[in-house]
């Protein structure tokens, strides 16, 4: 029971950072260019990562699943994020908010023929009135206005299916590698996929601006908070939790998002918020409400195949 309940703490840790994110990230990108950004929250989260393994005696460098490793980072640290970054940019973070929260769906997907877990009906209702929460809050896609193109939709809604499967394969490596150790590799190795693309950014902005100190202070928030903690968090509650209970903690983004933008961006919340809040919170407790026996008997069978 006690691991259940630790487990659900780290994702809501998680999802509720990234939520907040956004706050953090609307005011740096304001000044730097978002692979510019990426790659130096990567760089800064990476370093403080290998010195914590390194101070912990830990294992540096991967040894078996190699392969599985470099898609951690290739897929869901380096393509699931810069096709959100693209398809933000192509269409709008309203549609970025409402199609990258299909990863919970797309989760459970993959969770059914590479984890041989098995979804329930109560499963799959509960995923249903989360992400109808989703929507109720951040609104129907199509009702700010008509989209710019089909082309941000698919980047979209291929950064939900790229990070719908890391989360997969990170919860089916966990058996053989602390959390630590695949947050660490994952960010090491999106760090350097993400380099070459800095420099087609380079005549946009300068250091000057880098150096200003409430974007130090930012860059320190992304690369600390937002990612080293954010991303072990994640992995630590992927590894405590099915998978099909753990994607729906990826759904408290919006809300968390929506309240710190009320209370730093002075934005309006409208009485949708409160209603699709509660069919998030509502479907989260259907899901995990009487599951306790079944989540620890669900862990110990992954974790013996």
């Amino acid at each position: 029971m006690k691991e259940h309940y630790v487990g659900a703490f780290y994702l809501s840790l998680a999802a509720s950072i990234w939520g907040g994110m956004y706050v953090v990230s609307k005011f740096a990108l304001d000044t730097i260019p978002p692979f510019t950004l990426l790659f130096i929250r990567y760089l800064i989260a990476s370093g403080l990562l290998l010195a914590i393994l390194y101070f912990k005696g830990a294992q540096l460098i991967p040894r078996q699943q190699r392969n599985l490793v470099f898609q951690i980072g290739f897929v869901g640290y380096f393509l699931s994020i810069a096709a959100q970054f693209i398809g933000t940019k192509l269409s709008s973070a309203h549609m970025g908010a409402v199609i990258t929260t299909l990863s919970p769906v797309f989760l459970s997907a993959f969770a059914i023929p590479l984890l041989k877990e098995k979804i329930t009906l109560k499963q799959v209702v509960s995923i249903a009135i989360a992400f109808i929460g989703v929507l109720v809050v951040v609104g129907m896609p199509g009702s700010q206005g008509p989209d710019k193109t089909i082309i941000g939709k698919l980047f979209l809604l291929e950064a939900a299916l790229f990070w719908g499967y890391y989360s997969v394969i990170s919860r089916k490596i966990s058996t053989i590698y602390t959390p630590l150790q695949i947050t660490t590799w994952g960010i090491l190795i999106a760090t350097v996929l993400t380099f070459p693309c800095i420099f087609f950014e380079r005549n946009i902005w300068s250091f000057e601006d880098l150096i200003q100190l409430p974007m130090v202070l930012s860059i320190l928030y992304i690369a600390i908070i937002s990612t080293a903690l954010a991303f072990f968090s994640w992995n630590k509650g992927l590894s405590m939790l099915p998978s099909h209970q753990a994607g729906l903690f990826f759904f408290f983004q919006p809300v968390v998002g929506t309240l710190l933008g009320l209370l730093f961006l002075q934005e309006q919340l409208s009485n949708t918020f409160f209603l699709g809040s509660f069919f998030i919170i509502l479907g989260v407790y259907y899901n995990m409400r009487g599951n306790t026996s079944q989540t620890v008997n669900t862990i110990k069978t992954t974790s013996s195949d």
